[in-house]
This record gives structure tokens, C-alpha cells and sequence, in this order.
């Protein structure tokens, strides 16, 4: 087993020979590095998963920059320091993360079932067919003002630009026909 110094040494070592271009001591490096890293992710208080993914990171981080590695400055220091970056960034991200999220187990059970059930599609498609009626049954002018502003959803100056009629005709028009719309559709008359 290594001294503190002597693997201090062989990490340096290993690190120069990795910038030279020795794949071989990179991947050996990078193995020798695991445990270090992992240590350092737990105490800092990562989940074992998260744990992991930090490691992954740091991992990347290393390959990333390693050009910038002095051989002549001890190599756990620079290690520690990509580390504890990382492991904070990752810290940071849960924060955020369960700052936004809510685990309740039982508001998802109770939650419902978003799925159509299967004569919804007929109702829709039935309904569909009284709102075409419905419009196809209003004065001309005021199905004009549904289909520029409700369905092609313009707004009130590029309706009266398109139909040549002002922007006070057009709100009347369209409010007489949403009216007459809810009366045949919905059957409220008070509205």
C-alpha cells in the first residue's frame, strides 16, 4: 500500500504521462481517482445515485481540463478542487430541484385519470357538429366577427382591417353572436 506522498507522487506521475498522450495512465489515473472522489462526494451529503452522477461529472470535468494540471503542484489538490466544485453544482441542482418538485405519493394516487374515456370521442365529434350548426345559423356579419376574432384569434384592429368594418361594429357583432352561441349551445338563456 501506497504512503499518503508516494500516491500523491504516482498521481502526479501518472497525470504528466496522460498529458503526453499515454492513454494507459490516463485510464489508471482515472481509476485511482474513483475512490477519492466517491469519499468526497458522500461526506458532502450526496444520495448514493447522485453520488454517482457527481463522480460521472467529475470524470468529465478531468478529461475536460486536464491541460491545465501543473505537474509540479501536488495533483490530489487540483482533484479536491474539481470535486468540490462539482459537488456543489450537483447540491445546488437538487436544491433547485425540490424547491420546484413536491413528492406526495398520495396526491398522485388521487389524482385522475387523464384519459379519454371511450365515448368521449363521439361526444366531442357530436358536439363539434352543434357548434358548425350553430355558427352556420348566425347572421352573416356576426359569424364574420367569430371567425376573424374567435377562431383565427386576431385581434381587434387586424379583424376590422380584413373585413373593412370598425373595431366598435366588430365587438358588437361578436358579442351578439357569442350570445346566441351559448343560448343554442349551452342552453342558458341568461347569459
Amino acid at each position: 500500500m501506497d504512503t499518503p506522498d508516494a500516491a500523491e507522487r504516482r498521481r502526479g506521475e501518472l497525470m504528466a504521462a496522460a498529458q503526453a498522450g499515454d492513454g494507459a495512465a490516463y485510464a489508471a489515473l482515472l481509476r485511482d481517482c474513483l475512490p477519492t472522489i466517491r469519499a468526497i462526494a458522500r461526506r458532502r451529503g450526496l444520495s448514493p445515485d447522485r453520488a454517482e452522477d457527481a463522480v460521472q461529472e467529475v470524470l468529465l470535468t478531468i478529461h475536460r481540463v486536464r491541460h491545465t494540471y501543473d505537474p509540479s503542484r501536488p495533483f490530489s489538490a487540483w482533484l479536491r478542487a474539481i470535486t468540490e466544485r462539482r459537488v456543489i453544482d450537483a447540491l445546488r441542482r437538487d436544491g433547485r430541484r425540490q424547491a420546484r418538485e413536491v413528492h406526495d405519493p398520495i396526491a398522485m394516487e388521487a389524482e385522475p385519470d387523464g384519459t379519454p374515456e371511450p365515448g368521449d370521442a363521439i361526444d366531442a365529434i357530436r358536439q363539434m357538429g352543434q357548434v358548425r350548426a350553430a355558427l352556420a345559423s348566425l347572421p352573416p356579419r356576426q359569424r364574420e366577427a367569430v371567425e376573424q376574432i374567435g377562431l383565427r384569434g386576431r385581434s381587434l384592429a387586424e379583424a376590422a382591417e380584413a373585413t373593412g368594418r370598425t373595431k366598435v361594429t366588430l365587438k358588437v357583432n361578436l358579442h351578439r353572436a357569442l350570445k346566441t352561441l351559448r343560448t343554442r349551445i349551452g342552453g342558458d338563456a341568461d347569459a
